[in-house]
This record gives C-alpha cells, structure tokens and sequence, in this order.
C-alpha cells in the first residue's frame, strides 16, 4: 500500500476446537388439551438453547402424524425448571448444552410416542383419521403417563469432536492515531448439519465479535495495589457499531452426516471466537508494513522490524510500535 499514513494487513487463520458433551436431563409433558411443556437442564442465556429445544420436540412428537399437527411448535412451550424438578442439570458452558439437552428432550418424546402409537393405531381403526386433541384425551382416559423424563448420557466414543473453521480478515491502521479498522471479514464454519441456521450464524457472528474484543479493545489494566481499574464501560472498551467489520460475510459449511453428533449436528458458540485472531494477525501485518517504511525514512537496522504485538492490540500499543515520530521522521527524510 503506498499511502504513508494509513497500512492495511490481510491475514488468513484456520482452526480446530475440540469440544466435549456432557450428560444432561430432560422432561417432557403433555397437558390435557394438547400443549406441550418442556424442561431442561441448561441455562438460555442467548444462545438460543430454548428455540433449539422446542424445535426438537416438535420434530420428535410430530413423528406420531396425526392430522392437523402443521402448527405443532406452536404448542410447545419451554419453562423454567430449578434443581429439584432437574436434578443433574450440571453447567451450561462449552457450546454443547444445546445439542445435549436436544437429545434429552428427543429421548423424552421417543418415550412419549411409544406410549402414544397403539393407541392412535387403534383410534385409526375405529375413525380412520386422528387428531392431536383426541389422541391425547384418550391416552389420559387409559391412564397412559404423559410426562416422560430422561438423562442423556453420551458415549465414550462420541461425546469429544472437533469443529472446524477459518477466516480472512482485512485492517487498515492509521499511523497517526493508531486506529484499527477492520475493513472485511469472512468466515467459513463447519457446523455440522445445523439444529437452527439462524440461530448457529448468529451464535457465529456474536463470538467472532466478541473476539474482536478480547484481541484489539478490552484491556485489563490494574492500579499500584492490584485493584482492577476497568469496572465499566466508561474505561472498558467493548465492541461496537465502529469496531465490526465493515463487510462481514460468513457462511456455514454443511459436511454431512455425522451418525455420533445429535441429527449430525455440532457446536457454534466458543469455537468461532477464536477466529477473531485473523484480525490481531491482520493488524500485525500492517504494522509490519509501516515499520518497513519507518526503516527507509530513518536508515536505521533490519533488526529494529521485529516487534511483539500485545494483546489486546489497543489503538496507543498499536500507535507506538508504528512509530511515534513518524511525521518528524518523515519530514527529516525529505531533509536529508
């Protein structure tokens, strides 16, 4: 780039996570009109685990096929459960909670619909075509249990897998003031065959974001006494509107099936985040540039190009190891 003021760096990062399943429990019930209540073992906090969840109920009781049941996540319904109704329910951490708890919930209505199939078989006999409703009032006037629980525990053999995914990103750092500004990212992500492509691809984005924060903004500082100085957002910088990428492509790799993942399903929360390195690799790249350029101005030794870039690469760290004079630099090389 000949600009003297502004550099850009494009770096390209591959990576490959390993992630673990954990045992997790689950309950279903199915009230007497029809609607269905669901309990989990894990937390929803904003990885979608309670739209996947309900989804996977759906898709399992439907199996049943009784008419009219087009509709049919619009009875399902998730609620809160606590450690007595749950016990087991274990942490909620590691990307896997939802796939875990998915095959929970399938087990339950597996459960459920075995109990349900001979007698839809036998109401299809008397009136040819079933519905929901009927089906379930007559399950309850045969005192058939309603409510199944379950506690998935995955197999040795399959309950570690690796994700898969890359990135490219672009920067351009201004000399001046040390501004990073990340002009382009893409990614690539192998999510198996995914539970929810809304939901996967913004799980995504939010930690490739989020990433960004840990390798360029969000800096820990501490005072004399050990005492953290950031508390908020007045002194911690976050990620904003400014700070994502200005173009932001990504695309989720659909690589088949995978007969050990939950409907061949994988992870999308933790893995993704470590692609935001692309952008701390990126911008040390265009640092390498501008100190390449501050070498010619100054004369000085190839040995001074060599550098280590912190993180997180913060606007001042970014700034200095460009150079600090490079104006007076520039300035004395049209002098000398």
């Amino acid at each position: 780039m000949c600009n003297k003021w502004r550099k850009r760096g494009i770096s390209r990062v591959p990576i490959v996570h390993e992630v673990s399943l954990r045992p997790t429990p689950g309950k279903v019930s199915i009230l007497s009109d029809g609607s269905v209540a669901v309990e989990d073992g894990g937390i929803e906090l904003g990885q979608g685990l309670w739209t996947k969840v309900k989804q996977m109920a759906a898709f399992a009781l439907s199996s049943i096929q009784c008419d009219g049941m087009g509709d049919f996540l619009e009875k399902v319904r998730v609620i809160q459960s606590d450690t007595l109704s749950l016990i087991q329910g274990g942490l909620t951490a590691g990307s896997t909670t939802s796939e875990s708890t998915c095959e929970a919930i399938r087990l339950c209505c597996n459960m459920l619909v075995e109990r349900l199939i001979p007698i839809k078989e036998k109401l299809q006999e008397q009136m040819g075509s079933v519905k929901w409703s009927t089906l379930i009032l007559q399950a309850q006037s045969q005192a058939v249990n309603l409510s199944a629980s379950s506690y998935y525990v995955p197999d040795f053999s399959s309950m570690r897998y690796l994700n898969y995914g890359a990135a490219v990103s672009e920067v351009e750092v201004n000399l001046l003031t040390g501004e990073t500004t990340i002009l382009q990212s893409d990614i690539i992500y192998d999510c198996g065959q995914s539970l929810n492509p809304a939901v996967d691809l913004g799980q995504i984005e939010g930690a490739f974001v989020q990433g960004i924060g840990f390798f360029m903004l969000e800096e820990y500082t501490t005072n004399s006494d050990g005492l953290v100085v950031t508390k908020g957002t007045w002194t911690y910088k976050i990620p904003t509107i400014d700070t994502i990428p200005k173009q932001f492509n990504v695309e989720i790799m659909n690589s088949g099936q995978h007969k050990k993942r939950v409907l061949s399903s994988k992870a999308s929360g933790e893995p993704p985040l470590l692609l935001a390195v692309s952008v701390h690799c990126a911008t040390r790249a265009a640092i390498r540039e501008a100190r390449q350029q501050l070498l010619r101005w100054t004369g000085l030794n190839k040995s001074d190009s060599t550098f280590q870039l912190e993180v997180p690469a913060t606007m001042p760290v970014v700034k200095k190891l460009c150079g600090l004079d490079n104006v007076e630099n520039y300035l004395q090389s049209l002098l000398s």
